[in-house]
């Protein structure tokens, strides 16, 4: 083989400079093995826990997690789900459904940190769907007021778990419902008397299920004042009648207890067999001026000790009164009241001006001068007895 050509001196001391400088090649093969990461994993899955109910404070339970270095120090974060989707702003531990989540599905997202950057998620599983919280009294409703005719009571709703958006009320008398008594405010009727009232509440509240809740009975509701006098009275017939005196006494004893007449001026009426203080005598209409001759076949008429209604008005009332929309059955508490307030002492009284409740002692069978028919006396007819 031939000899190396000689290199120029020039050439020859570069190459020995490149030979001690540069290092001489390695394979990565050669390099060590770098430090591995730390991991972070989950478990056992995040829980909610708690009453999916609106309202209900939920809790979320992060689960188990494993981290590769058993001293790293992890914290938590916590994302709330609805229907699988993020709930703005619901980044506690706990959370209470609201009105958007009713009738949805809730979750919860956690998130694992380390000190090192490390994280990962976990969800747990869905709820059942929310559901409307039960209303619950704190305190039983009332009715307010002074349980006496001619009063008005009013109800007290009570207090609740959440503030009612809407209450509906109900009153009841002896336990029943009161037909179209669904106000607030009740003003005590004639047939409340005696009786022991009662009011129920259906409440609504947002979020909530509907509650109903009744306040404690009243004692029985008592007449406008007190009674003062007993008055006994018996009951009569004059001539031939042919209305059967048991309904007629019915219902002149049913005129007699009515809150609306002579019992509110504390006057109470006891029927007897015979004599009393008055009689009340149906009378058949020709034996009118047999009484007295001041009264008419047309009319009834109270002569000392004797009231007495004419038949014939108490089977068909008057012209006049049956001009003016009147029943009958108002009329014959009319004629009562009137004939008998004679007895107790009242004159004749006279329309007090248009469009007003005829007095009782207004000679209403004759005609009503403006006013409107009324079978029961006026505070101040009471007010003199």
């Amino acid at each position: 083989m031939s000899p190396a050509p000689d290199l120029p001196r020039g050439v020859a001391v570069l190459v020995a400079l490149l030979l001690v400088v540069l290092p001489a090649a390695h394979s990565a093969a050669d390099d060590p093995e770098p430090e591995p990461g730390p991991t972070l994993s989950n478990q056992a899955p995040p829980r909610v826990v708690g009453e999916t109910t609106y309202g209900k404070r939920l809790r979320a339970e992060r689960g188990t997690w494993l981290h590769s270095d058993p001293e790293a120090e992890l914290r938590f974060t916590y994302r709330w789900l609805r229907d699988g989707e993020r709930v703005r702003g619901a980044r506690e531990q706990t959370y209470r459904p609201g009105l958007d989540d009713l009738r949805h599905r809730l979750a919860v997202e956690v998130t694992a940190h380390d000190e090192q950057g490390a994280r990962a998620r976990a969800v747990s599983e869905e709820t059942g769907p929310v559901r409307r919280a039960d209303l619950e009294p704190r305190s039983a409703p009332r009715v307010l007021g002074t349980q006496r005719f001619g009063r008005v009571l009013r109800g007290d709703a009570g207090r609740w778990s959440s503030r009612p958006t809407r209450v509906r009320w109900t009153w009841l008398r002896d336990g029943e419902p009161v037909a179209g008594a669904r106000a607030r405010s009740r003003a005590v009727a004639p047939g409340d008397v005696g009786h022991r009232l009662r009011v129920q509440v259906r409440v609504d509240a947002s979020g909530h299920r509907p509650a109903t809740a009744t306040s404690p009975v009243t004692a029985p509701v008592r007449h406008r004042v007190d009674l003062r006098r007993t008055v006994a009275y018996s009951i009569a017939t004059r001539g031939r009648t042919t209305t059967p005196v048991r309904d007629f006494a019915r219902l002149a004893q049913q005129t007699f207890d009515d809150p609306r007449g002579w019992r509110g001026a504390g006057v109470g009426f006891r029927r007897v067999a015979e004599g009393g203080a008055f009689t009340l005598v149906l009378a058949e209409a020709a034996t009118l001026p047999s009484f007295h001759p001041v009264c008419s076949t047309q009319y009834s008429c109270r002569v000392g000790r004797y009231v007495v209604i004419n038949q014939d008005r108490w089977r068909t009332a008057t012209a006049p009164w049956n001009a003016a929309g009147g029943s009958l059955r108002d009329y014959r508490h009319m004629v009562v009241n009137h004939e008998t307030g004679h007895w107790l002492g009242l004159g004749h009284g006279s329309c007090p001006g248009a469009g007003q409740p005829a007095p009782v002692m207004q000679q209403q069978s004759k005609g009503l001068g403006g006013c409107r028919f009324n079978p029961w006396p006026l505070a101040g007819e009471r007010d003199r007895v």
